[in-house]
C-alpha cells in the first residue's frame, strides 16, 4: 500500500495528476486495501491494539487556507477550528479530522495520520509499543506517535483525541 500512495504522491508533485485525482485515488486505494484486508484476514485471536477509525490526517501545506476552502467547497468538509495557521477539517460517519497546516517552506507532505484504538488504556498501549521496540513518543496523555516500518509517523490515539 506505501508504495501505492509513495507512487500518487510523486505524480501529483511532477505534474502528472491532478489535487483531484490524488485525492480521489488515495480513497480508492485505501477502500480496496480495506476491503482486500477484511477479506484475507482470518481471525488469529485478538491483536494487541485494534485500529477502529483514522482519528486524524495532518497535512503540511503551503496555505492552509486555500487547502481548507478546497475541501469545505468541493467535499462539504466542515470546519472544527481555525487558528489562522491550520485548520480542523470534519468529515464522514466517524469524524475523522483532516489537518492542513501552514508549511510554507517545505514539500507539501502527509505529515502523519492518527488512528483511532479501541479500549485505549494509556499505560497498555506504551507498554504494548515499548515491547515491540517502537520507541513511543507521547503526545498528551491519549496518543502516541510511532515509526511504521518504512519511517511513516504513525500516532495511535484515544477515541478522546479530537484535533
Amino acid at each position: 500500500m506505501e508504495h501505492i500512495v509513495e507512487k500518487l504522491v510523486q505524480d501529483f508533485e511532477k505534474g502528472g495528476i491532478t489535487r483531484r485525482q490524488l485525492i480521489q485515488s488515495l480513497a480508492l486505494a485505501v477502500t480496496a486495501a480495506a476491503a482486500t484486508g477484511a477479506a484475507e484476514a482470518a481471525p488469529t485471536g485478538d491483536p494487541a491494539l485494534k485500529a477502529v477509525a483514522v482519528n486524524h490526517i495532518s497535512y503540511r501545506v503551503a496555505d492552509y487556507a486555500k487547502t481548507r476552502d478546497f475541501y469545505v467547497d468541493l467535499l462539504g468538509m466542515k470546519v472544527r477550528h481555525d487558528t489562522g495557521k491550520e485548520c480542523a477539517l470534519v468529515f464522514g460517519p466517524n469524524d475523522t479530522v483532516l489537518i492542513p497546516r501552514n508549511y510554507p517552506t517545505g514539500t507539501p507532505v502527509v505529515d502523519h495520520i492518527g488512528y483511532t484504538i479501541a479500549h485505549f488504556d494509556r499505560a497498555r498501549v506504551e507498554a504494548e509499543l515499548k515491547r515491540r521496540g517502537l520507541n513511543p513518543k507521547p503526545d498528551g496523555d491519549i496518543s502516541f506517535h510511532v515509526k511504521d516500518p518504512s519511517g511513516f509517523d504513525v500516532q495511535l490515539c484515544s477515541k478522546e483525541m479530537k484535533p
